[in-house]
């Protein structure tokens, strides 16, 4: 994939589940509109109320399309009447990036059976 969409979500830290409900959502929504869903991610420890979602694309002409196939869908357009119903997103921004070459995914090598 060569550029992802990177999703940062400001959420109401005390509606964490349902942010963590709509995320899941587009488990099955986003791949079926053609992204590459690299993942959600929810606050865990540290700041409360910040979300983050990576989706991949071929190119900004495929991310263009997919947007077009999400308005169409029918478990997007849910997904995005339960945000706007229940005011859980309280500010959204994205930004389009791309890998730098022999960064993504790469295994660590510490010998963690040491610890």
């Amino acid at each position: 994939m060569s550029i992802t969409c990177f999703i940062r979500y400001e959420i109401d830290p005390f509606q964490r589940d349902t942010f963590k409900a709509y995320a899941e959502n587009w488990g099955q929504i986003i791949p079926r509109c053609g992204g590459h869903l690299i993942g959600y991610f929810l606050p865990h420890e540290g700041t409360n109320n910040v979300a983050w979602g990576l989706v991949a694309f071929d190119s900004l002409a495929t991310y263009e399309a997919y947007r077009a196939r999400l308005k169409s869908d029918e478990g997007g357009h849910a997904n995005f009447t339960m945000a706007q119903e229940k005011k859980f997103i309280l500010k959204e921004e994205r930004s389009f990036v791309e890998v730098v070459d022999g960064t993504l995914g790469v295994e660590s090598v510490y010998p963690w059976s040491v610890l």
